[in-house]
């Protein structure tokens, strides 16, 4: 049996310390190597980039941008009138958007019953806070420029050598953009749920009835009295390839907008159209994204608001139930919001 010297041992000793630090020093190099070229990897393919759809965005930090910016999101501002609002210098010019009316007879015009105003309880509450409002009267269908003509000429009629504020959509961006009344000066356009960067529920629509198809079902619409020039130019790629570089800001007018945005319930009209545009843009109100309503100065988001919420005559009836029945808490008023609107062009010196 072989001995070791007391000197011989501790030598033993150091020696395979030495060695274990060693090995201990290049696993921990292995190691950071190894973390270094995970982290390279991650960063290379976390977020690759989305060659089969160019209209697909990242709805997550698409979401958490639109929740971090200061506010953006309205949640109950317009749940109840407050006791004063400002009036404008200037007219508040109201026309519907794309399927609205002046008024809707569903009796038709033979049978002498009022029907159902597009602005009903909007313009009479503004006029009560002494607004001077005026209601043009557009093509509830038809191309945007068709629509935008027809718009021009009503504000001429009605407003012709005064400066006004309009409350539209994509139709008064065209007019003020490429038609310039001669006799109108535009302050400012205010735009509420409009799509200025399309809907991808318009999209969906096409791939759905097959662009084949579409001739025929244009055809059916026209045999009801519709235009349809417009639901085609609705499209993302129309409005990112066609409608906006062709129509820039005015300078000298303001421009401002709001979106609106809700989860539907099961029931709800607008369950397949959110579901739809969620994927692809983000928050909407059932056909319009928040993204896509960003036009100019961006007001806020109105949040549990659908499209149908923004036009006073459906929210009344709402109203009516949740007073009766005590079930949902009131958040929206839209003779409110509109009130409000008309109070930030009197604040903006407008």
């Amino acid at each position: 049996m072989l001995t070791q010297s007391p000197q011989q041992h501790r030598a033993t000793i150091l020696n395979c310390q030495a060695k274990t630090d060693m090995l201990k020093t290049t696993s921990d190099a292995h190691i950071a190597t190894n973390r270094s070229l995970s982290r390279q990897q991650a960063e290379n393919t976390s977020a690759p980039e989305n060659t089969s759809d160019p209209r697909i965005t990242n709805v997550e930090d698409q979401k958490k941008s639109i929740n971090d910016e200061k506010g953006e999101i309205i949640e109950d501002e317009f749940a109840v009138l407050k006791t004063s609002y400002d009036a404008p210098k200037h007219p508040i010019i109201l026309a519907h958007g794309l399927l609205g009316f002046d008024e809707l007879r569903p009796l038709g015009h033979a049978i002498p019953i009022r029907g159902i105003e597009y602005w009903y309880g909007i313009k009479e509450a503004l006029a009560a806070k002494n607004v001077e409002v005026i209601t043009a009267s557009v093509p509830p269908s038809g191309r945007i420029e068709v629509r935008a003509q027809r718009l021009a000429e009503s504000i001429e009629r009605q407003a012709g050598g005064k400066a006004v504020n309009i409350i539209a959509g994509l139709d008064a961006r065209h007019m003020v953009s490429r038609l310039k009344p001669a006799n109108v000066k535009v302050l400012s356009l205010t735009t509420v749920a409009t799509p200025h960067r399309g809907s991808s529920f318009a999209d969906y629509m096409f791939e759905r009835i097959g662009y084949t198809n579409v001739p025929k079902l244009y055809k059916v619409l026209e045999f009801f009295g519709m235009e349809t020039g417009a639901f085609r130019q609705l499209t993302l790629k129309y409005m990112a390839e066609s409608f906006n570089p062709r129509t820039p800001d005015l300078e000298g007018v303001k421009y401002y907008s709001y979106g609106a945005a809700f989860q539907p319930h099961f029931t709800s009209v607008f369950r397949k159209s959110h579901n739809v545009i969620e994927p692809v843009e983000g928050q909407n109100d059932g056909m319009v994204s928040v993204e896509s309503s960003k036009w100019g100065t961006y007001k806020g988001t109105l949040n549990h608001v659908s499209h149908l919420d923004l036009i006073n005559w459906t929210n009344r009836l709402r109203w009516y139930f949740w007073q009766l029945t005590g079930k949902k808490k009131k958040n929206f008023n839209a003779i409110a919001f509109y009130l409000s609107i008309a109070d930030m062009l009197a604040k903006e010196g407008l």
